[in-house]
C-alpha cells in the first residue's frame, strides 16, 4: 500500500503568526515526562510548538511504573527530573518548568510565563489546588491563605535550576512512591520551604488544575484569541492541567486552545496531518473492513445498502462484516449479499439464528479487522445510520485520526450521535458548544467524550492501544456507552468531524413491523428517506414547471412515485387482499351506496390514511398552487384508494363526475407490461390517456367539467391510486 500523502498542517500558519508574542527564550526549559507518544502528548507538544517553546521530553521508551488508575505513584518523574537536572544544576539564570504532559496544553507563550513567574517572587512555584491529596491528614499543616488554593499540586512547577536541584536532592523513593507527597512534605518543612524558596501560585496566574475548579474555568474568545479564564479570580491561567478525573473537560479546552479554533479563524488545525488520498490508484487504497450492524428492526434497511454501495471507494478494498440481530430483516439482507456479496473482497455474515449479544459481535467486527494486519481500517456503521455523502469513508481516512466519526443528527432534532460533555455519573451531558456544532455554527474536528452509531478506527489502533479483545463491554454499560469508556480509560482520543454534511440518523422510536412494507409508513418519522425512497427523482423537476404535461385540457400528468412506491404500495393492498366486490352497496363509505363502485382497497384499511395526507400536503399541495394559480389547498379527503381493474373482474369504470376539487389518478404499473388496454377518457373534450406512465399522476378537476371513464383493460391487472381531494 502506498503511503497517504501528509498535508502541510495549518498549524505552521499559526505558528508562525505566534511567533510575534511567543519569542523563545533562551533562559527558559521545558521538561516533561512521557514514557510512550500518547495521542495526549502529541496535543502537548503540538500546543508547546505552538507557542515556540523548547521541550525535552523526559522517559520516553520506559515503562511506567505505576498501575493505570492508582491514586498515588509518580516517583519516576522525580527520579527522571533528577538525573536531568544534574547537568543544568549550576545554570543560575536557567528557568526550568516542570509538568505533566498526557494533561496538559499551554495557553499563553514563555514570555508571559516568565513574567508571571517573577512576578511571584519565589525561586520556584508550584501549581496550587482546591483539593489536598493523597494525605488528607496534612491539611492542618498547610499555612493558612485568604484568597486562592491552599494546597500543593505535583502536576506543575517552575523555579531555577539550581533550586530544583535543591528541591529533588533528597529523593531517594521508588518510582511507585508518590511525587505529590514527597513535595508536599518539603513544602509543609518551614524551613526548607523557605530555604529553597517555595511558594503556590494561589490564584492560578500561572498553572491551572482542572480538578475541583470546573466551574471557575470558562473560554474566553477576544479578537481572533482564545484563552482559558479563571472567573473566581478573574486571571489568565499560562498552563491548563486536567489532572484527576478532568481529563474529558481538558479535551473540550483543547479543542481551542491554544488559537486552535476561534470563531474569526474557526478551525485552524483541520488540515493538520491530514492525509491525502489523491492519486493513490484503487488497487493501493487501505484495506478497509467494514462492520454493518442491523441490532433492531429498522426502516430503510434497502437504502442503507444501497448508500454502502455508493460509497467512492472500491468494493474490492472493502471487506464485509455484518451481524443481523434481527429475523425480520433476515431476507433482506442475503437478498443484499446474494446479489452484491461478490463485489466484496470478503464477506461474514452472523445472522440470527446464531444469537450473539451485540456487544460481542461487535468485539467480533473489531478483533476481525485487529487479528489481520492487511486491515488497515475498520469502518463499524449502524443500520440507523443514512450515509448520504458518497465521499464519506474518504474524508475520515484522510482526516487521519486514530478514532474518528461523521456527525450525524436526526433531522430537525438536537439528537446526534456524539456527547459533548459526561455528566458526574458518565451519562450525557450538554457542553457549551453542543448546539453549535450539531447546528454547523462551529465547524472543525472535535476530540469529544462519546461517539455511536458510526466511526473509523485505524487497524494499527486497534493493534496498540486498543489491543483488548473486549472493547464492549464494561460494568453494566451498554456497548456504545462501554465501547467509549474503555477508550476514554486508555486515554484514547474520540475526535467528531462536522466539516462535511455526511448524513443523519434514522428515528427509530415508532417504526412498526407490521405491515409486507413497513418504510410506506415513516413518512413522519423519517420524512427524507421517505422521500428518497418514495418520491419521484424528476419531481422537483415537475414543481418548476419543467417535465409537467398537459394530455387534455386543465388535465396535467407529472411523475410523483418511484417504482419501489408503486411496486409496494400494490404488494401491501394485495397482502391485505379485502378488494371490495364492486357493486354499489359499500359499508365502508356514509350512507353506505356508492354510485360509481370499483373494486378497490381504500387507505384507511390499511391504517394508511395519515401517511397519505402527509403524501398529499407534502407533495400534492404544491403542485396543485402551482398548476391552479390562487387555489390553496388543504388536501382534506374523504375517499383515497387503490383500484384494480381486471379484464375477468372489473375491467372498465362508467362515465362520472367525482366527487372532489380536484382528483389524483396515480399509475402503479406499466402498460403494455403488467396490462394491457386502460387508461382515461374526458368525454366532453373527447380526449383520452391511452399509456399512462408508472409513477405518472393526472391530476384534473372533480365536479362540472371534467366528466370521465376508466376505458377497458383488455389483458392482465392494472392498478391506479385515486384520491378525491377537498371533497
Amino acid at each position: 500500500m502506498r503511503p497517504l500523502l501528509l498535508l502541510i498542517p495549518l498549524s505552521w500558519l499559526l505558528l508562525a503568526e505566534a511567533k510575534g508574542d511567543a519569542k523563545p527564550e533562551d533562559n527558559l526549559l521545558v521538561l516533561t515526562v512521557a514514557t510512550k507518544e500518547t495521542e495526549g502528548f502529541r496535543r502537548f507538544k503540538r500546543s508547546a510548538q505552538f507557542f515556540n517553546y523548547k521541550i525535552q521530553a523526559l522517559g520516553l521508551g520506559e515503562d511506567w511504573n505505576v498501575e493505570k488508575g492508582m491514586s498515588a505513584g509518580g516517583g519516576q518523574k522525580v527520579r527522571l527530573l533528577k538525573k536531568a537536572l544534574e547537568k543544568h544544576a549550576n545554570k543560575e539564570d536557567l528557568v526550568i518548568l516542570f509538568t505533566d504532559s498526557y494533561d496538559v496544553v499551554f495557553a499563553s507563550g514563555p514570555r508571559e510565563l516568565l513574567k508571571k513567574f517573577r512576578q511571584a517572587k519565589s525561586q520556584v512555584v508550584f501549581s496550587a489546588e482546591e483539593l489536598i491529596y493523597p494525605d488528607r491528614r496534612l491539611e492542618a499543616k498547610y499555612p493558612v491563605v485568604s484568597d486562592g488554593k491552599r494546597f500543593l499540586g505535583s502536576g506543575g512547577f517552575i523555579g531555577y535550576a539550581p533550586n530544583l536541584k535543591k528541591l529533588v536532592a533528597e529523593w531517594e523513593g521508588q518510582d511507585s512512591d508518590s511525587d505529590q507527597l514527597f513535595y508536599t512534605k518539603i513544602f509543609l518543612d518551614p524551613e526548607k520551604r523557605e530555604q529553597i524558596n517555595i511558594s503556590l501560585d494561589h490564584r492560578c496566574r500561572i498553572f491551572q488544575n482542572l480538578d475541583g475548579a470546573l466551574d471557575e474555568v470558562v473560554l474566553k474568545f477576544e479578537m481572533g484569541h482564545v484563552r482559558a479564564r479563571n472567573l473566581a479570580y478573574d486571571t489568565l491561567p499560562v498552563l491548563i492541567h486536567g489532572n484527576g478525573p478532568t481529563k474529558i473537560q481538558l479535551n473540550y479546552l483543547g479543542n481551542y486552545i491554544p488559537r486552535f479554533w476561534t470563531f474569526e479563524t474557526g478551525c485552524a488545525v483541520c488540515d493538520e496531518g491530514l492525509g491525502s488520498l489523491k492519486g493513490i490508484g484503487d488497487e493501493a487504497l487501505p484495506i478497509v473492513l467494514v462492520g454493518v450492524f442491523i441490532e433492531q428492526p429498522t426502516p430503510f434497511l434497502s437504502l442503507f445498502f444501497q448508500r454502502l454501495r455508493r460509497l467512492r471507494y472500491p468494493q474490492k478494498r472493502m471487506r464485509l462484516f455484518i451481524h443481523n440481530h434481527e429475523q425480520h430483516h433476515k431476507a433482506q439482507v442475503e437478498r443484499f449479499l446474494a446479489e452484491h456479496g461478490s463485489e466484496y473482497q470478503s464477506v461474514k455474515l452472523v445472522g440470527p439464528e446464531v444469537r450473539v449479544a451485540t456487544a460481542d459481535a461487535r468485539n467480533m467486527g473489531a478483533d476481525l479487522c485487529r487479528q489481520d494486519r492487511s486491515c488497515t481500517y475498520y469502518f463499524s456503521v449502524d443500520a440507523d445510520v443514512a450515509l448520504t455523502e458518497p465521499d464519506s469513508l474518504r474524508l475520515l481516512i484522510e482526516q487521519n485520526k486514530n478514532v474518528i466519526a461523521p456527525l450525524l443528527t436526526r433531522q430537525g432534532r438536537l439528537w446526534s450521535n456524539f456527547w459533548g460533555a459526561l455528566s458526574a455519573d458518565g451519562y450525557y451531558a450538554r457542553s457549551e458548544d453542543y448546539v453549535d456544532i450539531v447546528q454547523g455554527r462551529r465547524v472543525g474536528v472535535w476530540n469529544v467524550p462519546y461517539i455511536s452509531n458510526i466511526y473509523l478506527i485505524k487497524g494499527s489502533a486497534l493493534r496498540t492501544e486498543l489491543q483488548t479483545t473486549d472493547l464492549f463491554h464494561h460494568r453494566k454499560l451498554d456497548p456504545d456507552m462501554a465501547f467509549c469508556a474503555n477508550l476514554r480509560q486508555q486515554d484514547a482520543f474520540m475526535f467528531l468531524t462536522n466539516r462535511h454534511t455526511f448524513g443523519h440518523l434514522l428515528s427509530l422510536d415508532s417504526y412498526q413491523t407490521t405491515h409486507l412494507h413497513n418504510d410506506l409508513w415513516e413518512v413522519f418519522s423519517n420524512p427524507e428517506d421517505w422521500k428518497e425512497k418514495y418520491i419521484h427523482e424528476n419531481y422537483t423537476k415537475a414543481l418548476a414547471g419543467k417535465l409537467v404535461e398537459t394530455p387534455c385540457p386543465d388535465v396535467y400528468w407529472f411523475p410523483i412515485f418511484t417504482d419501489a412506491a408503486c411496486d409496494e404500495l400494490v404488494e401491501e393492498m394485495e397482502h391485505f387482499g379485502q378488494w371490495s366486490l364492486g357493486d354499489n352497496k359499500d359499508n365502508r363509505i356514509q350512507g353506505g351506496y356508492e354510485n360509481v363502485p370499483t373494486i378497490d382497497i381504500h387507505m384507511n384499511q390499511i391504517s394508511f390514511e395519515r401517511e397519505w395526507h402527509k403524501f398529499l400536503v407534502e407533495y400534492i399541495a404544491p403542485m396543485t398552487e402551482k398548476l391552479y394559480p390562487g387555489y390553496y389547498t388543504r388536501a382534506q379527503f374523504d375517499l383515497a384508494f387503490v383500484v384494480r381493474y381486471k379484464p375477468d373482474e372489473q375491467p372498465s369504470l362508467m362515465p362520472h363526475h367525482d366527487a372532489s376539487t380536484f382528483t389524483i389518478n396515480i399509475a402503479l404499473n406499466r402498460v403494455g407490461v403488467d396490462y394491457e388496454g386502460g387508461g382515461c377518457r374526458f368525454l366532453r373534450y373527447n380526449c383520452s390517456i391511452r399509456a399512462p406512465r408508472k409513477g405518472w399522476t393526472l391530476m384534473h378537476p372533480g365536479r362540472l367539467t371534467h366528466y370521465h371513464e376508466g376505458l377497458p383493460t383488455t389483458k392482465g391487472t392494472r392498478y391506479i391510486a385515486v384520491s378525491f381531494v377537498d371533497p
